[in-house]
């Protein structure tokens, strides 16, 4: 594998010094691309995008054609494995991601299969080796996966959802069914990862989507206990170099103290919690990513500038903090606006990091 030439996410991740703040985005190949929406017609439609190694790595690569980013993320989808799992994953017009087969009792759960990365993912594996050979070492590659809660609110929803009836039904009525099926997305989701790993992604992130919907103690039984699992089966140490863990609940941050005893090195922010109230509760136990809101990048040029100075100022001196949306860019920002973001980050943030 050829030499890392930028690696400030790496270092930023596990809190080591660093030039400037590294900066990504959530969702950046994607919809509010040109280019993007392009290869995408191309292919036909999402889940044939994500199929195709090439085009997979096409669109990885066209936000690092047009911004300065520090790291690719692979592009894929989270619901890849509920689709190995044989639920039949297409996507609505407008509605989004749909499952063919529901999740509703204690035999469809016993029935379900844990997937085999190697095998039943290639195609995700196949896109890790490709887009990594294509960086060139140029920045790190993000693998990601769903946390096994977001994956069975799908899988038992049949879709999205805004109350969550049936996964809550299911985690109060029937417990030892919601912990039967988590046990499963759990080994689905650690193998999956280590995979990506081995393949080639230099960081990984677990994105808990939902995890917010419950409260405090049913998060930490049903969310977090199955996301600390994860994180203590991952591989840690590949090609030399220590692989960091990224933990996102959204809606999670008050949540925070729990999360950084997961043996996660960093905790990703919605903008829901100050970055300074965050740093100052975890701050010295992980790394911090995030976390302006998405529709700031709806602003001026100015407007944009200020919100990011105002983040790195909360933040303050020192490493340990990647600067991010607080969720995925949204599809209709102009692209012009997310590299005003993505320069300011990497201007104004190095007064924050001299020695």
């Amino acid at each position: 594998m050829s030499e890392l030439k930028n690696d400030r996410f790496l270092r930023a991740l596990l809190r080591e010094p660093v030039d400037v703040t590294p900066v990504w985005m959530m969702r950046q190949a994607g919809r509010y691309l040109p280019e993007y929406k392009a290869t995408r017609a191309q292919a036909g439609d999402f889940m044939s995008l994500c199929k195709n190694p090439e085009l997979a790595c096409e669109v990885t690569l066209q936000p690092l054609e047009r911004y300065d980013l520090d790291a690719a993320i692979l592009f894929s989808d989270i619901l890849t494995i509920p689709d190995a799992m044989g639920l039949g994953l297409y996507f609505e017009a407008g509605e989004g991601p749909r499952f063919k087969k529901v999740l509703r009792t204690e035999a469809d759960v016993a029935a379900l299969p844990v997937p085999k990365a190697a095998s039943d993912l290639d195609y995700v594996m196949n896109a890790v080796k490709t887009i990594r050979s294509a960086l060139n070492g140029r920045v790190p590659l993000i693998g990601f996966s769903g946390s096994p809660w977001t994956l069975a609110t799908y899988m038992v929803e049949g879709g999205s959802s805004k109350d969550f009836r049936h996964i809550k039904e299911m985690m109060y009525a029937t417990p030892d069914v919601m912990h039967a099926l988590l046990h499963k997305l759990a080994l689905s989701v650690t193998d999956y990862l280590n995979e990506q790993i081995r393949s080639g992604a230099q960081a990984v992130q677990i994105f808990d989507t939902w995890g917010g919907v419950l409260s405090p103690e049913m998060y930490k039984t049903f969310s977090l206990a199955y996301m600390e699992q994860i994180v203590k089966g991952l591989i840690r140490e590949h090609e030399g170099r220590r692989i960091p863990v990224i933990l996102f609940t959204k809606n999670g941050g008050q949540w925070l103290e729990v999360m950084a005893k997961t043996g996660a090195d960093a905790l990703g922010l919605d903008w829901t919690t100050h970055i300074d109230d965050a740093r100052r509760r975890v701050g010295q136990q992980v790394a911090l990513q995030g976390n302006m809101d998405p529709s700031v990048l709806y602003a001026s040029p100015a407007r944009i500038r200020a919100e990011v100075a105002d983040i790195l100022q909360r933040y303050g001196s020192g490493t340990g903090h990647v600067f991010n949306l607080g969720h995925g860019i949204h599809q209709f920002v102009n692209p012009e606006h997310a590299g005003v973001f993505v320069d300011a980050v990497h201007e104004l943030s190095a007064q924050y990091h001299t020695s």
